[in-house]
């Protein structure tokens, strides 16, 4: 994967998704074989700074790079390509739950 060159803005954050991989019986790979709804997890690539309230007050992010996220599949932000790979942009708030 090669370094992107663009940071978040905001309180926003650019995941890349973990992909599964399952086989058949036959031994094909089905790749992304989520139903719809589920849990999906995502590797956190970069992160705006956080907002600041109506008081000048920052909200600092909750996550930080590298941490592996989760998140609805159905409630993915915006799908963004760079290069051959994709990733998701998510405001903070949008994201689960975090591995710690």
């Amino acid at each position: 994967m090669k370094k992107i060159k663009y940071r978040p803005l905001g309180d926003r954050v650019l995941v890349k998704p973990l992909t599964t991989e399952e086989r058949n019986k036959s031994g094909i790979i089905i790749t992304d074989s989520i139903e719809r709804g589920e849990f999906v997890y995502g590797n956190v690539i970069s992160i705006g700074h956080g907002i600041y309230t109506q008081n000048g007050h920052l909200i600092p992010m909750s996550v930080s790079p590298n941490q592996t996220v989760m998140y609805r599949q159905d409630m993915a932000g915006d799908k963004i390509k760079f290069g051959d790979d994709e990733y998701i942009l998510f405001r903070d708030s949008d994201l689960l739950m975090v591995r710690i």
